[in-house]
Order: structure tokens, then sequence, then C-alpha cells
């Protein structure tokens, strides 16, 4: 059974955001890769002293076939290094692991299947 790892930022710590509406969109579209007989998991992370070892953490749960990087760590020009460190964090502690990006909360699904 494929397994498929989603790492994004926790959108109840941006402000403007409707992190209600963003959670629903994430828990869809991950039980539409559980249907497709997926093993799931989502962390939402904060930017504090936490997120590089709670990455490390997910990272050890299983050897995870994709992991999706979501839109919140990659898109902001300020997190660009921490956007490369999530990289090389999934480079050295899941190398098996296809790495995917979905360009909203909506269409991770789609990004983890391409690489299933």
């Amino acid at each position: 059974m494929p397994s498929v790892l989603l790492l994004g930022l926790d959108p109840r710590l941006a402000p403007g955001m409707d992190a209600d509406a963003v959670l629903a969109l994430i828990d869809t579209d991950m039980a539409r890769l559980r249907e497709h007989g997926a093993n799931t998991s989502t962390v939402l992370l904060p930017l504090d002293e936490s997120t590089e070892p709670t990455i490390v953490g997910a990272l050890a749960e299983r050897a995870w076939d994709v992991v999706v990087i979501g839109g919140g760590i990659r898109k902001p020009e300020q997190l660009l290094t921490f956007f490369e460190k999530v990289v090389n964090l999934i480079r050295q502690h899941a190398p098996q692991a296809a790495i995917a990006f979905n360009t909203s909360p909506g269409d991770s699904s789609e990004a983890a299947q391409r690489w299933l």
C-alpha cells in the first residue's frame, strides 16, 4: 500500500487565512488518496524550534513513497531557506521518497498520484 506524507504550514498560525476552510480542503483531499488505497499522514508545522524535529519524526514514521510539500512552505519568498531545509531533510531522512508539490490545499492528492 503506498504511503503519502503531506508537510504544510499550520493555517491556524497564518494571519488572515480561513484556517477552517484550508483544513477542510486538506482533509477532503487526503480522504481521496485513502480511497485510492494510500496510507496518508498530514503534518502541519509551526515556524519555531519544534519544526525540524517534527519533520524528522514524521519522516521516520515509515518509508514514505511520496512527500508532498505544501505551497505555504515553498511559495513565500521569505521562506526560501526554510523550504530548502525541508527538501534537504526529506533527502536525508526519506531518500526513497519522491518529492511532490501541490498548488493548493485541495490538490495534494493529484501531486502525490503523479509519483505513485
